[in-house]
């Protein structure tokens, strides 16, 4: 696993400046395609995010932790409480009313130390669900806060790199299916 992410980590790096590797680290995990995967938003298999070419926010987020670490920063986890139907994008009739049976579920982000200012990093969001009205943190300066890509639904809780595998969460038949229906429907909306 850490010699893919070294590999990557060259590759997404080389040749820049601390602030364009920063800011070029982000992009290229905030454009992989947003999917839920239950099985690599762990501790152990986030960085099966970069073969499989899609993944949610936990592996993105331990991954952007894992790289920034690479370059020096501090980096800590930050979780905030959300609800899949308090969204605010149009969801086909199913998978609405699949989201309004879901328990409260938890997004994962970082915070990181820039210039000594703890600043929200979220690189969630893809780019291809732009057109769902959901916020794309595009043109990040590498400096300043990004868009949160949930309206939490209560307090963040931070979390050091050290208590990653607290971060997994578990996975009943009513998410598996919300996931499984709402990574067909992204797909549909990218592809269109």
């Amino acid at each position: 696993m850490s010699e893919i992410i070294e590999g990557k980590f060259r590759e997404w790096t080389a040749g820049k400046d601390a602030v364009e590797a920063r800011v070029s680290i982000f992009e290229r995990i905030r454009d992989i395609p947003y999917a839920a995967i239950p099985e690599i938003a762990d501790s152990e298999r986030y960085a099966e995010i970069l073969s499989l070419g899609k993944g949610s926010c936990t592996p993105k987020h331990l991954l952007l932790c894992d790289m920034y670490q690479r370059l020096g920063m501090q980096v800590l986890y930050v979780v905030y409480p959300f609800r899949w139907d308090e969204v605010e994008i149009e969801y086909p009739r199913r998978l609405l009313s699949l989201a309004r049976e879901l328990p409260t579920s938890n997004h994962l982000a970082c915070k990181v130390d820039i210039n000594g200012e703890l600043v929200l990093v979220d690189a969630t969001i893809d780019p291809g669900l732009k057109k769902l009205g959901l916020p794309v943190n595009e043109d990040w300066d590498g400096t300043g806060n990004t868009l949160l890509a949930i309206e939490p639904c209560g307090e963040e809780q931070l979390y050091h790199p050290s208590e990653a595998s607290l971060l997994t969460s578990q996975h009943d038949e009513r998410m598996l299916a919300f996931y499984s229906e709402l990574n067909h429907w992204l797909e549909v909306v990218r592809g269109s």
